[in-house]
């Protein structure tokens, strides 16, 4: 079978053409390369050199087709202990990351990226949009790394998370509503309204918004919408079906004809978390991370 060394020492001969010089250059002794040589044509089975004392070195017919492809394999062989000195470092390797879709509305998600592969050039992300039960799911089974997702009261054993991004939510209703004229508006004005949201599991901090808004306004919100998705919820609300209660970020990707008129006694808040595996071997997920918890950790700061 033949091995890197033999590999190299063959290369060295082939530049040198010569033995002895290459021997020096390798720092062995000349009979221990000639015998590495030696077994490496008998493994492939063909001559590669041609020997004479006289004159230097040369490479037979097989031996030159066989020298193109040994540089070829040496390259890949320098290539991947690179890599793997790399990857024991954080340097190299993969990260996959599950994220929920408002994080690329609001900015996180990019950012992450952007910082990341500033830092860890070699390092291969692979993205995937997935709601937070499934993130949760994924990291619990091994088929993501970190999740981005709505923060939960508790999770499975092993996972932890931590809270990057606090985003305020906001009102959003059509240009042409009613109350769309107000400069201000009061939780109670919202009485008599149709509201539409997304379908959240019980679990989600979202799902606690509309009966917030109702304790302060003194009301049981009427849900007339129950949709997928944000998107979802601000394409009916700016057709006048209702109003919705969206993230602040959601305003940058919203159609023309909402408008946003302020809650003044109503303020309530969503966050995001990462949310990852506590004993990780991975040693670019590690750094992946460090890195956003340390920013996170700055931000908040």
């Amino acid at each position: 079978m033949i091995d890197a060394r033999q590999l190299r020492y063959f290369a060295t001969v082939v530049e040198e053409l010569h033995f002895a010089k290459a021997a020096d250059r390798l720092n062995v002794a000349q009979s221990a390369l000639s015998t590495q040589i030696q077994r490496l044509e008998q493994n492939i089975g063909v001559r590669l050199l041609n020997r004479n004392k006289r004159q230097p070195v040369t490479l037979t017919d097989a031996g030159r087709l066989f020298h193109a492809e040994a540089m070829t394999a040496l390259r890949h062989i320098e290539r991947a202990e690179q890599v793997g000195r790399l990857a024991a470092r954080g340097l190299a390797g993969i990260v996959r990351i599950g994220f929920v879709a408002s994080s690329v509305t609001n900015g996180v998600l990019p950012g992450m990226l952007r910082q990341f592969r500033l830092s860890h050039p070699d390092v291969r992300v692979d993205i995937a949009e997935m709601a937070t039960p499934r993130q949760l799911e994924a990291l619990d089974n091994g088929e993501i790394d970190v999740g981005i997702v709505r923060p939960r009261p508790r999770y499975a054993s092993g996972i932890v998370a931590t809270i990057v991004q606090t985003e305020r939510l906001v009102v959003a209703m059509a240009e042409s509503h009613p109350l769309a004229t107000r400069r201000k508006l009061r939780a109670q004005d919202l009485q008599a309204q149709s509201f539409i949201s997304p379908q959240f599991d019980e679990d989600d901090a979202f799902s606690e918004v509309l009966s917030s808004l109702g304790k302060v306004g003194g009301f049981t919100p009427s849900l007339d919408y129950r949709v997928k998705d944000f998107m979802s919820a601000i394409s009916l609300t700016s057709a006048g079906y209702g109003v919705a209660v969206i993230p602040e970020s959601m305003k940058s990707i919203s159609p023309r004809g909402l408008c946003y008129p302020p809650v003044t006694d109503f303020a309530f808040s969503v966050h995001l978390a990462l949310a990852h595996r506590r004993r990780e071997s991975s040693p670019a997920v590690r750094a992946f991370v460090k890195e956003v918890t340390i920013d996170a950790d700055r931000k908040s700061s």
